[in-house]
This record gives structure tokens, C-alpha cells and sequence, in this order.
């Protein structure tokens, strides 16, 4: 698998984690409906992409955010997304990264992207929202973590921990 890639979709995984540790951690942050929304959002986006990369026996699963009722039932709902991005990237073959698929919620014009392209649009749709988080964090009064690509990579690539 092309290695950025795959770094882009491990750091993924931690550096959502590092943002729910860092949201859990600040009441105010916790109880945001701003940022509750929004990390419904991320976790939904990336359940959405999974299942465009895949081979969408099913229908695509699309909750909201009152589905959840706790933090800590979305946040079970945001690891489960993260596990199904991890099971995807650690099986996918190189021919099915190149192939196109189409995106089913472009239609005027429609859209063909290859596998590559989707799941760094999923990546780097994550990042998007975690940077308005950590935005909304700080105004707060939290302290939004460093979870910059190159952070991680300083850090050593380091896993998701979800416990902190």
C-alpha cells in the first residue's frame, strides 16, 4: 500500500483519539453541542467512506447526532468508525486502490475518484474538522492538542490511545 497513504489514515486514528482525550478532559468542551455535532460528523463521514470504498452490499448507515445518547455512546460509535478504516487499509489489494468508484453523492456532475483519492479525502476531511474543534476547544478555555502530521511522525507514529 502506498505508504503516505497508509500514514495518512494511521495518524487518522490518533490524532482523533488525541482530540477526544483532550475534549473529554475539559467539561465545557465536553458538553458543546458545537463539537458533539461536529465529531458525529467526522466519525459518520468516515463510516460514509468506508462503506464507498467497499463493496456496499448494504446500505449506507446514516445516523445523527441524537442517536447517541451520551458522549461516551459516540464516542463508542468514533472508535468503531476508526476500526473499520483500520480493517479496510490492513486488506485492501494495490489493484483495488486504483480503481474508480463512483461517489454516489456527487450527481450533478457525477464523480469518479479512485479508492486512493476517497480514502484521502476521508483523511484529510477528518483533519478539517479537528482543527475546528480544537478552534472551538480553545475558545473554551481548553488546550487543543498538537496532532500535526509531522507530530506524529516525531512522536514515533504512535498508536490511538484512547484510554490517555
Amino acid at each position: 500500500m502506498n505508504p503516505l497513504l497508509c500514514d495518512l489514515c494511521h495518524h487518522q486514528a490518533w490524532a482523533d483519539a488525541e482530540h477526544w482525550r483532550a475534549i473529554e478532559e475539559h467539561p465545557a468542551a465536553a458538553g458543546d453541542t458545537a463539537i458533539r455535532n461536529r465529531l458525529h460528523h467526522i466519525h459518520l463521514v468516515q463510516r460514509v467512506f468506508v462503506w464507498a470504498v467497499g463493496d456496499r452490499t448494504g446500505a449506507m448507515a446514516v445516523t445523527t447526532p441524537d442517536a447517541f445518547g451520551s458522549l461516551s455512546e459516540l464516542k463508542a460509535y468514533a472508535r468503531g468508525a476508526l476500526a473499520a478504516v483500520d480493517r479496510f487499509v490492513a486488506s485492501v489489494s494495490e489493484p483495488r486502490l486504483n480503481e474508480h468508484i463512483a461517489m454516489p453523492w456527487f450527481t450533478n456532475p457525477p464523480l469518479s475518484i479512485t479508492v486512493t483519492e476517497a480514502l484521502t479525502q476521508c483523511a484529510m476531511h477528518s483533519h478539517y474538522h479537528r482543527g475546528q474543534n480544537a478552534a472551538r476547544l480553545r475558545e473554551l478555555g481548553g488546550a487543543p492538542p498538537l496532532t500535526d502530521l509531522i507530530a506524529w511522525y516525531w512522536r514515533g507514529r504512535p498508536r490511538p490511545d484512547w484510554a490517555g
